[in-house]
């Protein structure tokens, strides 16, 4: 097979599983809400499962990049399905249990198989072609994530949420067996959906198994010398991707909450709402790349920041569908915040590109420490008041956008 044919064929691959991570991630807005009422929490309990979820990427970001060092990019991507599915298999168990904690634990193994995934495919990606479209890109290729994110609650709203949220006096007005039939019911809808997302990233792994992946290796030539945290351009992205995906996640997590406790939509008609959110952010990673070709990737991501502070502001500023438009507005403009930030930090680091990596996979443990914070604001306050916190969170990426904004393109490394 001609070189470049079998870069094209390997990113195309790649490419799916950027929809595999999306999805699965993309559930825990449908979770939280769902685990909350079939297990009886509190706003902070619930935000567990995005810490369950995110925790794995700092346990295991390091150990995954060792591994990939060892056993290459493919050795990764191929543990990495495995532990995802074997993650969505004890979802089987742990409803029929109705136990929180083996839910979190199933999170916690689906997530340390999409650490793997991430840690090998995001800088696959970068170095699969040439170094100056590389941006372009990862955006491009997280466009497929942002269909998974859009296809998630879409999906997992219909067959998962039941619709039916009992308030304080009807659960009270049950007897101990109606109210035991009535959370049993609410947890076991999510075994058979995740037994079919176990079943389809099993063959997947298979198929990866039996196929034959280039493997890209980093440029001897750009060899980086020193302790990888005196990189300042990457310890600033770590940072920044630590801030953004908090921030993600605190605004798609409690969504459905907020559209719930600020709009009075109910629960259902509230996924449809965060599914079309999910689109645009799709709809912007496509958008984004375009206009990356006009307007320079750090540019667009400080102008992308302050449009978030603005609309979330606004968010908590105003009541009614109005304020949920503008957390639609928000996915929007995050859209390519990720893959701009993770670009952006590993560029011209050569030899330690992997190391890069993994530092910035390590990062995205934000999203299991923000969402706490925010649910213990709303606790003590409400939702809307605790939007201000992934508000805060785009200064931070805003800063780092405007550190990187006269800096020249480095080439990465293409050699294979």
């Amino acid at each position: 097979m001609p070189k470049l044919n079998q870069q094209q064929f390997a990113f195309i691959l790649i490419t799916s599983l950027f929809f595999l991570w999306g999805f699965a991630l993309n559930l825990n807005p449908i979770l939280i809400p769902h685990l909350k009422k079939a297990c009886q929490l509190s706003d902070s309990q619930s935000a567990f499962i995005d810490s369950a979820s995110y925790i794995a990427y700092f346990l295991l970001a390091i150990p995954a990049g060792r591994f990939m060092k060892r056993y290459g990019y493919k050795g990764g991507i191929i543990l990495g399905l495995l532990l995802f599915s074997a993650g969505a298999f004890l979802f089987y168990p742990a409803a029929a249990t109705r136990d929180y904690a083996f839910f979190l634990v199933a999170l916690f193994i689906i997530a340390s198989g999409l650490t793997f995934l991430e840690t090998a495919a995001n800088p696959y990606v970068t170095v699969l072609g040439s170094p100056e479209s590389s941006t372009q890109r990862l955006n491009f290729a997280q466009s497929f994530n942002g269909l998974a994110a859009f296809l998630a609650p879409l999906i997992g709203g219909t067959y998962i949420l039941s619709g039916k949220s009992l308030s304080a006096a009807e659960e009270k007005a049950m007897s101990a067996e109606q109210l035991n039939q009535y959370l049993n019911h609410e947890a076991t809808s999510v075994q058979t959906p995740f037994i079919i997302i176990g079943v389809v990233v099993l063959v997947i792994a298979i198929l990866l198994w039996r196929t034959s992946l280039p493997e890209i290796a980093e440029d001897d030539s750009m060899e980086v010398e020193g302790s990888i945290f005196k990189e300042k351009n990457l310890m600033a992205g770590v940072v920044a991707q630590f801030f953004y995906v908090g921030a993600q996640v605190c605004v798609s997590s409690f969504f459905i909450r907020f559209s719930e406790r600020v709009a009075g939509i109910q629960e259902k008609s509230a996924a449809y709402f965060l599914s079309g959110a999910l689109l645009g952010f799709m709809v912007g990673r496509f958008i984004g790349t375009a206009l990356m070709r006009f307007i320079s990737p750090a540019k667009l991501l400080a102008i992308y920041s302050i449009l978030n502070i603005v609309l979330l502001i606004t968010a908590v500023l105003s009541h009614g569908k109005f304020s949920v438009y503008a957390l639609v507005g928000v996915e929007f403009f995050m859209s390519i915040m990720f893959p701009t930030i993770f670009s952006l930090a590993i560029r011209g680091l050569g030899t330690k590109t992997k190391e890069g990596s993994s530092l910035l996979i390590m990062s995205i443990v934000g999203g299991a420490i923000f969402p706490v914070i925010m649910g213990a604001v709303s606790d003590i306050s409400n939702i809307q008041i605790a939007y201000l916190v992934p508000a805060a969170c785009f200064l931070v990426i805003f800063y780092f956008a405007l550190k990187n904004i006269n800096v020249k393109n480095i080439k990465l490394s293409t050699a294979h």
